[in-house]
């Protein structure tokens, strides 16, 4: 079926149709709504070079993806990813991924703007004074971020969870439960997300009058690997922490093997809360203690930046407007008293 058809059969105008179709806000919701399913009932596809000619859109979004021997592709990008694709696929919209050199971003960013290649991009894994969010904006293409970048001079939207928060409340469960040694095994701490991780495990310590020692912090890739192997450091050392707070179930793997090679035993020797991003291959409740966890899907986050960048596509957002996601703490077997 063609748009012809498409237009007779219901009879409305092509024009009508199509700016239905292209998600323009000057159309009612209850035309939309019968225009986008009568075309998914009978198989109706726009072409997409007409598409783009008539609208000066291409119906993609984009993702400019560094590259390189150290890049390595983490399974929390990937569980967002799988977010926002499935998003895009309901919604008629494409994903385009953009290799680009890890040290020279910048190049790929202003090619793909120049050549019209996607309608939106999203930046991911923000750093301070981000230098990605302050080229997209300078650029003038809608954009989101998935995070937030401190110190910049203008406003930009974004999409974040309460980083600060959660692992507050995890480290004051934990003091509250009499532990005064707590660590914390964080993420890459140039990266924002853990940044205000650590801003809030030591405004939580603070409030009782403790500090988070520097020799227990440790700060590596989410892997269960360096997991493991930050938590022999700590737990091998003087003083070893009765509690830890970490920022991935992946570390929280890793953490729980180097506890049982210790011949530590959870949570009588030793507190432990992870971060759970709620991956569908790997449940807290299913370790040999179950974790208590600060919970939010990241794959959710990943669906909600492409509704909003979407929705940025066709006019129906605009402005620099963030969000700020709570963060659940679901207390399970994993914390108790300190000894």
């Amino acid at each position: 079926m063609n748009l012809k058809q498409l237009s007779l059969m219901l009879e409305l105008s092509q024009t009508t149709v199509s700016r239905a179709l292209n998600g323009y806000p000057e159309v009612s919701e209850e035309t939309r709504r019968r225009v986008t399913d009568a075309a998914k009932r009978h198989g109706y596809r726009p072409n997409p070079s007409a598409r783009r000619l008539a609208t000066g859109k291409a119906g993609m979004i984009g993702y400019v993806m560094p590259t390189g021997a150290s890049v390595d592709i983490d399974p929390h990008f990937v569980e967002f990813l799988s977010g926002l694709g499935d998003y895009a696929r309901g919604h008629e919209l494409d994903l385009v991924l953009s290799p680009a050199d890890a040290q020279d971003e910048e190049t790929t960013y202003r090619r793909i703007v120049a050549n019209k290649q996607v309608d939106a991009l999203y930046i991911s894994a923000p750093y301070n004074a981000d230098k990605r969010v302050a080229l997209a904006h300078q650029l003038g293409i809608p954009f989101i971020v998935h995070g937030r970048s401190e110190g910049l001079d203008f406003d930009y939207p974004f999409i974040d969870i309460d980083n600060e928060g959660a692992f507050h409340d995890a480290t004051r469960l934990l003091v509250q439960l009499g532990h005064k040694r707590v660590a914390l095994i964080n993420g890459d701490d140039t990266q924002t997300f853990a940044i205000f991780r650590e801003r809030g495990v030591r405004r939580a310590l603070a409030e009782s009058g403790l500090v988070l020692e520097p020799k227990n912090i440790r700060s590596e890739i989410m892997t269960e690997e360096n997991g493991y192997r930050a938590a022999r450091r700590l737990l091998e050392g003087p003083e070893a922490p009765t509690a830890i707070v970490c920022s991935s179930l992946l570390m929280a793997l890793g953490i729980v093997r180097a506890a049982r090679d210790l011949n530590l035993s959870m949570p009588r020797d030793l507190s432990l809360v992870s971060h759970d991003d709620v991956f569908h291959w790997l449940k807290p409740e299913h370790f040999s203690v179950p974790l208590t966890t600060t919970r939010s899907s990241i794959r959710a986050a990943g669906a909600r930046v492409a509704e909003r960048l979407a929705a940025r596509i066709s006019g129906l957002e605009d402005g620099a407007r963030g969000e700020v996601w709570p963060v659940d703490l679901v207390v399970r077997g994993s914390i108790s008293g300190a000894r």
